[in-house]
C-alpha cells in the first residue's frame, strides 16, 4: 500500500512539473504583435543595408568611370606630346642644313649661270648632279622663265617690253627648302607691249 501511495505522489509531482513547464513556456512566447514588429525592424534594417550597399556600388562605378576618363585623357595627351616631339624633330632635321645651304648657294649660282652659256657636257652633268642632290635634301630650284611673276619667290630687277607680268629672263636662280624660300630668284619681267624699259 505504501508503494502505491509513493507512486501516486511521484506521478502527481511529475504532472505538476509538466504543468508548470507548460505555463512557463506559454509565458516565454512573444505576442504576435511583437513578432511582427521584430520582423518589420529586421526588414527595414535589411533594406537600409541593401540601400547603403547599392550607394557604395554606385559610388564605386562613378569612381571607375572617372578614373577611366582620366586615363583616356592622359593617354591622349601623351600621344599628342609624342607627335609634337616627332614633328619638331622632323622639322629640325629638314632645316638643319639651311644655314650651310645659304652659304653655298652663291657659288652654285655662278655654276648655274655658266650652264646657260657653256656647252661643255661636263659642266651640264655637274649641274644635273647638283640638282639631283638638292632634290634629295628638299632643295628645289624656282621655275622662272615663261612663268607668271610671283613676288613670293621672285625679285624683279628690271622690266622690259613683253608679255605683261611674265618672266622674260632669269638673272639669278632662286631656291626653296621643303617649300620654304631660301633665296628668291632675280628676274626680268615683261611690262606689256610698247612699254618703256624700267629698271628697279
Amino acid at each position: 500500500m505504501k508503494n502505491d501511495k509513493n507512486k501516486q505522489e511521484e506521478q502527481g509531482e511529475i504532472v505538476e512539473e509538466q504543468s508548470s513547464g507548460e505555463v512557463d513556456s506559454v509565458d516565454e512566447e512573444k505576442p504576435e504583435e511583437e513578432i511582427l514588429e521584430d520582423l518589420e525592424k529586421e526588414t527595414e534594417s535589411s533594406f537600409a543595408k541593401a540601400t547603403a550597399d547599392k550607394e557604395v556600388v554606385d559610388d564605386d562605378k562613378k569612381q571607375v568611370e572617372y578614373l577611366k576618363d582620366q586615363l583616356a585623357r592622359a593617354v591622349a595627351e601623351t600621344r599628342n606630346v609624342e607627335k609634337r616631339f616627332f614633328d619638331e624633330k622632323q622639322e629640325f632635321v629638314k632645316y638643319a642644313n639651311r644655314d650651310l645651304l645659304l652659304q653655298l648657294l652663291p657659288a652654285f649660282d655662278l655654276l648655274f649661270l655658266a650652264g646657260k652659256y657653256v656647252e661643255d657636257e661636263g659642266v651640264k652633268l655637274t649641274i644635273k648632279r647638283i640638282e639631283d642632290v638638292f632634290a634629295e635634301i628638299g632643295v628645289k630650284k624656282v621655275e622662272t622663265e615663261g612663268k607668271k611673276f610671283d613676288a613670293n619667290v621672285m625679285e624683279c630687277v628690271e622690266t622690259k617690253e613683253g608679255d605683261d607680268g611674265i618672266v622674260l629672263k632669269e638673272i639669278k636662280p632662286g631656291f626653296t627648302l621643303y617649300g620654304k624660300l631660301l633665296t628668291p630668284a632675280t628676274v626680268v619681267v615683261g611690262a606689256g607691249k610698247n612699254s618703256e624699259e624700267i629698271v628697279n
